[in-house]
């Protein structure tokens, strides 16, 4: 297999369009035609980690967190951002990275820290705004039926649990063929009219590309009038944390002790204990504080995340147990996530979960 095409089988999972618009994702360092020996799993590229996939023999690293982040204006090999690329370069090591692409899908990053703490009846718990998008073209009668088939296809008109969703408004059509013009009907000078549908479907932005291909491809005209538009909707199965219900209610404290024992975190910092217990929990994985008012309107009795700063932590009052885990012991199991997806997908080939400490926080 190549690198574009294990990187298509990821972009399945978690579309690169569903990233954050700061976020640099997708393959960063490599050539996307280079055949794929085998496949290193790492939240983190470090240089233990290039190591790591030398003596594994794995020339592509999928990695969770994005090894260039901000615009490099020169590789000398004095930062360890440097070092790692000009090291992957040298050993021909592919590096490709997920990150919020991953926190954004319903089965990603969030997904996971609900099912290892026993989070059920999940959703998202900031939806992704500007992920719907509406497309309204113009096409003859009798091959309305072949376009809107090609696009619901390529993933147009699906509605959480209903799919082959449209609305569709016949009318008439006119058009004047410029004489370097090739139409499909009527005749070069003369304005020709047309019954045509006026068909209407929401997508999700990941699959705009597919779409379009697929409407240019069976639509019979030469130029194909369309319109693209961003709808306000959110999609609630995208977003940036979750939040569910625990199967049976916790004392906060006991809760607390749960989740240290089960994240194997080195410490918990957490805000002032309610004296009540803990039914609906949020989580994000990564940096969290942007999350708490989110988590306060959803009804949470505690929010799991991570990188609390001193003042954020005033942001509970008194309504919510706001826990600070480590930001890397949050997403610690993104690794196994993409190592069982993987291996389901790509059978019989090479995937290794990576080994190596990235972590770069110490406790005492």
């Amino acid at each position: 297999m190549t690198v574009k095409e294990v990187t298509e089988i990821l972009e399945d999972l978690a579309p690169l369009p569903y990233a954050e618009g700061f976020d640099n994702v997708g393959l960063l360092v490599g050539d996307s035609t280079s055949e794929v020996r085998g496949i290193l799993v790492t939240l983190d590229t470090m240089e233990n980690v290039i190591d790591e996939a030398i003596e594994k023999k794995c020339n592509l690293i999928v990695s969770f967190h994005p090894i260039i982040f901000g615009g490099l204006k020169k590789i000398t090999g004095k930062s360890y951002v440097e070092r790692v690329v000009i090291k992957a370069i040298k050993n021909d090591i592919a590096i490709y990275s997920m990150h919020t692409a991953l926190d954004n899908v319903p089965n990603g990053v969030n997904a996971k820290i609900c099912d290892v703490l026993g989070i059920k009846n999940t959703k998202a718990l900031i939806p992704q705004k500007g992920s719907i998008k509406k497309l309204t073209t113009y096409v003859p009668l009798k091959d309305a039926d072949a376009v809107r088939e090609a696009i619901f296809n390529a993933g147009a008109g699906n509605i959480g649990n209903y799919s082959n969703c449209s609305f569709n408004v016949n009318g008439l059509g006119s058009y004047k063929a410029g004489e370097n013009a090739k139409p499909t009907l009527g005749e070069i000078g003369k304005t020709h009219y047309e019954e045509e549908t006026q068909l209407n479907v929401t997508f999700s932005k990941a699959h705009q590309s597919k779409i379009m291909k697929a409407l240019f491809a069976t639509h019979p005209y030469e130029e194909v009038a369309y319109e693209i538009s961003t709808l306000e909707n959110n999609d609630q199965n995208l977003g940036m944390g979750m939040i569910g219900t625990l199967h049976s209610p916790m004392g906060e404290l006991d809760f607390l002790k749960q989740v240290k024992q089960t994240m194997s975190a080195g410490g918990i910092r957490h805000s002032k204990l309610l004296g009540r217990e803990i039914r609906r929990v949020a989580v994000l994985g990564g940096s969290g504080a942007f999350a708490i008012d989110a988590a306060k309107a959803a009804g949470a009795d505690i929010l799991i995340t991570a990188d609390i700063k001193y003042h954020e932590f005033y942001k509970a009052e008194d309504k919510i147990v706001i826990a600070d885990i480590g930001h890397y012991e949050s997403e610690q199991f993104t690794k196994n996530l993409l190592v069982d997806y993987l291996t389901k997908k790509i059978p019989n080939f090479a995937i290794r979960l990576s080994e190596s400490k990235t972590n770069p926080i110490k406790y005492l």
